[in-house]
């Protein structure tokens, strides 16, 4: 089984605790009371994040794609990109 390895931000929560968040991963969040618990927590919403879904809601005029991406380039323009404040959705390379 391959691994991942993805990089992720801990912060102090103002109710007490960290609040940890996958930048690589949009809306990839948790929480937790200690440092060690936050980082189980996010372990868990990023499995639950990749998880495929096996049977998507679309809406009627809706298609489903496969892009590839060269994961060296895409992070390094998702980082560029994230620097100069450009919001992006979707980006063939």
């Amino acid at each position: 089984m391959k691994i991942l390895i993805f990089k992720v931000v801990l912060e102090l929560a103002e109710e007490g605790g960290y609040v940890v968040y996958v930048p690589s991963l949009p809306g990839c969040i948790s929480e937790g009371d200690s440092k060690e618990e936050a980082l189980e927590n996010i372990k868990e919403a990023i499995e639950l994040y990749l998880e495929p879904i096996e049977n998507p809601v679309l809406a009627n005029s809706a298609e489903v794609a496969e892009v590839a991406v060269q994961p060296d380039i895409s992070n390094e323009v998702t980082n560029l990109f994230r620097r100069e404040g450009i919001k992006t959705f979707l980006m063939l390379v």
